[in-house]
């Protein structure tokens, strides 16, 4: 019987095989790209464009160096990568994932391990520094919601926690075209790698 096909053409050229990822097999174009024309929420934001994943990670970058000031830079860029799997497999909200089960965590793990080695980072990222971008990503998803998705502000509280008001200070939400949004992804990725 024939395998199906487990493995995707990137814009690069390069193939990059989803059962067994490597490091090679990464560029950041590619993840830039599919980042920009990833929607999150579902695409259930308000606006000419999409909210997309790319700009959810500069937005988590931001805040995730708000939150912890003197983190070093390879976990700034840890934070502006930790959805970069989703270029490849897109953003599936929380009840999708609960619904398709542990396979999409081993695939995105799979592929986060192969993204942190291309970029020199450990496959591994420290609990506490793990802990820290994921709270930023909660505030990122506070922002987002009461922003771009439409719930209240007390709705938001209670399904990602209320973010302290200095941390979220002064950040509006903007929608890009996936064109500037990509851009814009690949110059904070090259600033960053530029100051490991």
């Amino acid at each position: 019987m024939k395998q199906p096909r487990a493995w995707q053409r990137m814009l690069s050229g390069r193939r990059l095989d989803l059962l067994d990822p490597t490091p090679v097999d990464i560029e950041i174009e590619d993840i830039a790209h599919g980042l920009a024309f990833v929607a999150r929420w579902n695409g259930q934001t308000h606006g000419d464009w999409p909210y997309s994943v790319a700009e959810h990670s500069l937005l988590v970058e931001a805040i995730f160096a708000r939150l912890v000031p003197e983190a070093a830079v390879k976990w700034r860029l840890a934070a502006l990568l930790h959805d970069a799997p989703e270029y490849v497999i897109g953003d599936m909200i929380s009840p999708v994932k609960a619904a398709v089960g542990p396979a999409y965590g081993e695939l995105d793990k799979r592929l986060a391990a192969a993204i942190h080695i291309r970029f020199g980072l450990p496959v591994e990222v420290p609990k506490s520094i793990k802990a820290q971008i994921k709270k930023a990503d909660q505030v990122s998803a506070w922002l987002e919601a009461t922003q771009l998705a439409g719930f209240s502000a007390t709705e938001a509280d209670r399904f990602f926690g209320a973010p302290k008001p200095e941390v979220i200070a002064g950040l509006c939400l903007h929608l890009r075209p996936p064109v500037e949004v990509r851009a814009a992804y690949k110059a904070r990725h090259a600033e960053l790698l530029a100051q490991l």
